[in-house]
């Protein structure tokens, strides 16, 4: 500076640095991690800078007020992400459900399903799969609606012994007693 002039807003910036960094930063080091001093003191000076018009002739209080509130605002971003992490963990623990039980009843089905002849298997898609009901199913395979119901009642007989554990005995049934050629479909 010489002599009567007035400092720049660069010179004043700096002097101010210079005089209040280390108080500041010791102050924001007793309150947060010292690896983010830095960033929060880096913050308060940006601050500093941008309304240095505004700035008291003691600037010093200000400046730790300034870093308070930048602490503050870090705290509640901290805690807000914070919260959303356990609001994640908790929908993702509920949407993590153990499908090892639904994946084995579908190779079983699917095991069941490749013992079935082709007919079977075309009756039941066209309900389960194709969402017909049995009139409209009958008009595609060209029958009468009682005849496509006595082949899906079949074929479902015939999925529901194929799904069943081997060696169980159905109690409406004996194992020593043979459907006749004419009952199948």
């Amino acid at each position: 500076m010489i002599g009567s002039q007035p400092a720049s807003a660069e010179d004043r910036f700096r002097d101010l640095h210079q005089r209040t960094f280390a108080d500041l930063l010791r102050f924001v080091e007793r309150r947060v991690p010292a690896d983010e001093a830095e960033d929060i003191v880096s913050t308060v000076y940006l601050t500093a800078w941008r309304r240095l018009g505004e700035l008291p002739q003691d600037a010093r209080p200000w400046l730790f007020a300034v870093a308070r509130k930048t602490m503050a605002n870090g705290t509640r971003g901290w805690l807000r992400r914070r919260a959303l992490d356990v609001r994640l963990a908790t929908v993702a623990e509920a949407s993590r459900t153990d499908h090892s039980a639904g994946t084995a009843i579908r190779l079983d089905l699917q095991r069941a399903w490749q013992t079935l002849s082709a007919a079977d298997r075309e009756v039941l898609a066209l309900i389960a799969f194709d969402d017909l009901t049995n009139e409209q199913a009958a008009v595609v395979l060209n029958c009468r609606r009682s005849t496509f119901t006595m082949r899906l009642a079949r074929a479902r007989k015939r999925l529901q012994a194929a799904l069943e554990p081997a060696g169980s005995v159905t109690p409406s049934r004996s194992p020593n007693l043979q459907e006749q050629s004419w009952t199948k479909a």
